[in-house]
């Protein structure tokens, strides 16, 4: 198999709702990892790989560690940028950059680490040749 470094990488919009804030009227920190889960999905989504192709193939992708940096409170109705970013890497692990963006601030950022098991065993497996594959096509 050839393989080259792709650097992935996508932007999507979301609204803070009212039930993402906490008492004090910030967005709560665990709702960060959401977040990332958005921006995440639409990334895989954007480059033909939505989630559940992975689930259809017999594949899981769990997280196994995630980091979040809070740098700036994100507030109710604030339209917040999550930049995603993926740069391959032939491991069974796959790691995700995020950066939450209000205009041109920078108030999150972070990563997610997943790494692949098959969906009968919950065993890990290395990357699925239909995920190389689809990568590869992008960037022929």
């Amino acid at each position: 198999m050839n393989f080259q470094i792709i650097e992935l990488k996508n932007t999507t919009q979301i609204r803070v709702r009212y039930a993402d804030t906490d008492k004090m009227g910030f967005v709560y920190n665990g709702v960060y990892l959401t977040f990332f889960e958005v921006g995440r999905t639409e990334l895989m989504r954007a480059f033909g790989l939505p989630y559940i192709e992975f689930e259809k193939n017999g594949y899981y992708l769990p997280l196994i560690e995630s980091n979040v940096k809070y740098i700036s409170p994100a507030y109710y109705d604030d339209l917040l940028d999550i930049e995603t970013t993926y740069i391959t890497e032939y491991k069974p692990i796959i790691k995700f950059d995020y950066k939450i963006l209000r205009g041109n601030d920078i108030i999150s950022n972070g990563y997610t680490i997943h790494t692949f098991i098959n969906s009968l065993t919950h065993k890990p497996v290395k990357p699925p040749s239909f995920f190389w594959n689809k990568l590869n096509e992008k960037y022929k």
